[in-house]
């Protein structure tokens, strides 16, 4: 019997489900944003993001285009620093958490840490690859 404590016996299958978790997120509010273009760059606006629709257009390709990507495997190294940089760009953007009060300042943080700890799966993943199940592994880049 395969101990649990070595994870080596399902690597490739947890590589490829943790992929898919990681990225989850991206692709529902990514197509949220891509579904909803117009409220997101009201939102944007509202937020004081330069250029909300350029950055609304940047949203939706690094989300449902860097997610997808991701969850399947391709190019999943470089792409997985690209979108850890995306993803700590949006959290000092998105959800300054030291600049607001009560409620508003809770919810922040939560989304703060949450994308950081996001960016340290993002590294592991840089680290570890894409994994057997890949379009990096058929294509024999990985």
């Amino acid at each position: 019997m395969k101990s649990l404590l070595n994870a080596e016996w399902g690597r490739d299958g947890i590589v490829l489900l943790s992929r898919v978790l990681l990225m989850l997120l991206f692709l529902i509010f990514g197509w949220e944003k891509l579904t909803e273009f117009d409220q997101t760059t009201a939102l944007f606006t509202h937020m004081g993001v330069p250029l909300p629709a350029v950055a609304t257009v940047i949203a939706i390709a690094a989300e449902v285009g860097g997610g997808l990507a991701l969850a399947l495997g391709v190019f999943t190294r470089p792409m997985a620093v690209l979108m850890a940089v995306y993803t700590l760009a949006t959290s000092v953007l998105g959800h300054h958490y030291w600049n607001l009060a009560g409620s508003e300042r809770f919810l922040a943080e939560i989304a703060f840490y949450k994308n950081v700890c996001i960016v340290g799966g993002l590294m592991l993943l840089y680290l570890i690859g894409p994994g057997r199940y890949s379009v990096d592994r058929k294509l024999g880049i990985a």
